[in-house]
């Protein structure tokens, strides 16, 4: 039996134990920086050795569509006039053809750096689309 590629088109995403409907996520990049040293004792021809370094994650970038009278990512960025700012868990689960997860990416403590409104064009037909920028403490991937 041959196996396929999963689409990336199926998958649920999840704020703080709250199901959001997504046309788009991106971010989902982890790397490690690599740390590169040289000593006196190496000739000038040879190549630095290269050490693990710290580990960097991009930020999550979310896209949907927007409804009548939704403007709660406007909040969240704004914090409801509160202080300090509210940080939530979000879950990124890619979906079989049949609906089952097949991985799942948790974020930690994510919270908004940006939320852009949709461009306005007269003679635009497209859909009003928001987008979300959220930076967080940690991706883990988990196959399901």
């Amino acid at each position: 039996m041959a196996k396929y590629p999963i689409p990336v088109f199926h998958f649920n995403v999840s704020i703080g134990g709250e199901n959001i409907g997504f046309s788009e996520v991106t971010g989902l990049t982890q790397e490690i920086q690599p740390i590169e040293y040289r000593d006196g004792l190496m000739s000038a021809t040879t190549l630095p050795l290269k050490r693990p370094g710290l580990k960097k994650a991009n930020n999550i970038s979310l896209k949907r569509g927007i409804t009548a009278a939704d403007n709660e990512f406007y909040k969240w960025l704004n914090n409801n006039g509160k202080p300090n700012v509210e940080r939530k868990d979000l879950t990124i689960t890619l979906l079989n053809d049949e609906g089952e997860p097949v991985f799942i990416w948790s974020i930690a403590q994510a919270w908004p750096i940006k939320v852009e409104g949709p461009a306005l064009k007269a003679t635009g037909n497209d859909i009003a689309i928001e987008s979300i920028d959220l930076v967080h403490e940690g991706i883990t991937l988990q196959p399901a």
